[in-house]
């Protein structure tokens, strides 16, 4: 019987192909008692699959390496092997089957609840979900231990691929699904920033995350259809929806392929207005992907990887260099820079440790730079030693108040005064801008335009603050609303202000690389786009078609509205 169950789609794209079932290890631990005699043994259990697990994801990460898969996979198979040799992991299960004379299994999964109650408390839902890498090694250890083989069935000849179906997949698991011709990822947890999410984007593989007990509905080889477009899997298709589905795939891949003519043409709408299309990135190893898109530049430059997951912090020479390889690698192009935005909440070495009973509202972002002003002050100078390699810009988050505009100032000019007393260069007219993401900021900003050189609209947070949603909560993902009324007007003010000041606006958050959107904030005065370098030339495409003239008046009718669903149907015409 054919039917439908609804998810949150992660990664564009239409999967036609069999279900294969992975299973979740964690789910069948059992707690046992080992005799006093035989707990060297359990030790040695414990050692060997810790061993083994070692050696898989050191070579998946040569596997990624050598077929050139995106850099994020790497990055999150190095935090992997990272957090296998944690003391916090290892060395605590390694006691606990000691003192309580526990099966290695089980005191692994203890450890794990532990450390994943810890990453619960994190605000930022990235980091967050980095429970998730936490989860994932026990699980392959566990698996390990209890003999589970992790085989993926042969390529069908039939011709249709395998939807992957699971409870959560890990980047180091897609690596192996690369010669399996994996066609589509089901999971029943997860979120718009979890690993599945980003490791299907970046591998172009349709996704749809958030169906929780999806595993439990389904069957091994069963035919599905996975709609990562709409968040929809169809469970048993018959022929003419099968047909349906495929017309659909193809012309999405005819037109995915009609994109790559767009990498050299630049942005510029029907009317001759240029547009930039800018790129965010965590670190260097990104830059493949942004000359890939010919991106204009970096609109935002996310510095806190440099400094999580470390048991030393980065100074001001390893800071200095990972900004200047990347000022350095696109001459001539804008690279926008965003001081560290972590908080108390992420344990960084050297931060004392403090209970916060809402993250969210509690000290992160420039709060916390401001409350650790010497480290703060040796990324400023590493920041303003690079800008002498190029065209750098130094943007500062989450920013509410005008005094904290002022403490970055008069930070940055402390910054100066002592690189100039050393005689180190810099570019003495590096611009400082800030961010806007939360709605004081949006609706005060003269104390902004009168301090800083140019805006960036952070829409993730953003949304969130001024709907008090939290979009990795599947609870209340279904509320989180880039086109609710008061988002667009917030965003809208902050872009007319800016133009009416002569100070840049751009937008930076995942409304900004999305095709649904580009043409409402064209109208509303955007020239300014930073997104994933994937989705440069879909966006790129969109501005190609625009027309600024017809679309001004059509967006400020739509931003008087009021009620959401309207404001939906307006803009899904204006692509009409």
């Amino acid at each position: 019987m054919t039917f439908a169950l609804h998810g949150l789609p992660v990664s564009q794209g239409i999967a036609i192909g069999h279900v294969h079932l992975i299973s979740h290890a964690l789910l069948e631990v059992n707690h046992y008692h080992v005799a006093p005699r035989h707990l060297s043994d359990e030790l040695e259990r414990l050692e060997d699959a810790v061993a083994t697990v070692q050696g898989e994801l050191i070579g998946l990460k040569a596997a990624a390496t050598t077929a050139q898969t995106h850099s994020e996979v790497g990055a999150f198979v190095d935090l992997q092997l990272m957090m296998l040799a944690d003391p916090m992991l290892i060395d605590a299960a390694r006691h606990l089957i000691e003192t309580r004379r526990c099966n290695a299994e089980w005191a692994l999964v203890q450890q794990m609840e532990q450390l994943v109650e810890q990453f619960r408390q994190i605000e930022d839902p990235y980091l967050r979900e980095r429970q998730a890498d936490v989860v994932q090694v026990v699980e392959r250890l566990v698996k390990v231990l209890l003999g589970h083989p992790g085989h993926l069935p042969p390529k069908r000849r039939d011709g249709l691929g395998t939807v992957i179906v699971a409870h959560d997949l890990s980047p180091a698991d897609t690596i192996g699904f690369r010669d399996h011709n994996i066609s589509g990822f089901v999971t029943d947890v997860g979120g718009p920033t979890s690993h599945t999410a980003i490791v299907a984007r970046s591998l172009k593989i349709p996704a749809v995350v958030g169906l929780h007990h999806v595993r439990d509905l389904l069957e091994d080889d069963e035919l599905v259809i996975v709609d990562g477009t709409r968040g929809v899997i169809i469970i048993d298709p018959d022929e003419t929806i099968v047909e349906e589905y495929r017309l659909r795939r193809s012309e999405l891949e005819i037109e995915r392929s009609k994109l790559n003519r767009l990498r050299d043409t630049r942005a510029t709408t029907l009317d001759g207005e240029t547009i930039n299309l800018l790129a965010n990135i965590e670190g260097p190893k990104d830059l493949p992907a942004v000359k890939t898109a010919n991106a204009d530049g970096i609109g935002l430059y996310r510095t806190e990887f440099l400094f999580i997951g470390r048991d030393v912090l980065p100074d001001e020479d390893e800071q200095y260099e990972a900004y200047r390889s990347v000022v350095k690698a696109l001459p001539n192009k804008p690279v926008t820079i965003r001081t560290f935005d972590v908080g108390a909440d992420k344990a960084l070495n050297g931060a004392h440790a403090r209970f916060e009973p809402n993250p969210a509202l509690g000290l992160r972002a420039v709060r916390y730079s401001l409350a650790e002003p010497q480290m703060f002050l040796t990324q400023l100078r590493a920041l303003l030693r690079a800008s002498a390699h190029g065209k750098l810009q130094i943007m500062i988050p989450m920013l509410s108040h005008a005094q904290e505009i002022d403490q970055c100032l008069a930070l940055v000019d402390k910054a100066k005064a002592e690189l100039r007393a050393e005689k180190i260069k810099f570019d003495e007219g590096v611009q400082v801008g800030g961010m806007i993401e939360v709605p004081a900021a949006a609706l005060s900003l003269g104390m902004f335009i009168r301090r800083l050189s140019f805006l960036s609209v952070g829409t993730n947070d953003l949304i969130q603050y001024t709907l008090a949603i939290d979009r990795s909560d599947e609870a209340v993902v279904h509320l989180y609303d880039p086109l609710h009324p008061a988002v667009l007007k917030l965003i809208g003010a902050t872009i007319s202000t800016g133009a009416r000041y002569g100070v840049p606006v751009s937008v930076c958050g995942e409304m900004a690389g999305d095709p649904v959107y580009t043409l409402l904030l064209l109208g509303m005065g955007l020239r300014n786009f930073s997104m994933h370098p994937g989705n440069i030339l879909e966006i790129k495409q969109q501005v190609l078609r625009a027309d600024l003239g017809d679309l001004a008046p059509k967006v400020q009718r739509i931003l008087k509205a009021d009620e959401p669903a309207r404001i939906r149907e307006a803009v899904e015409r204006l692509a009409g």
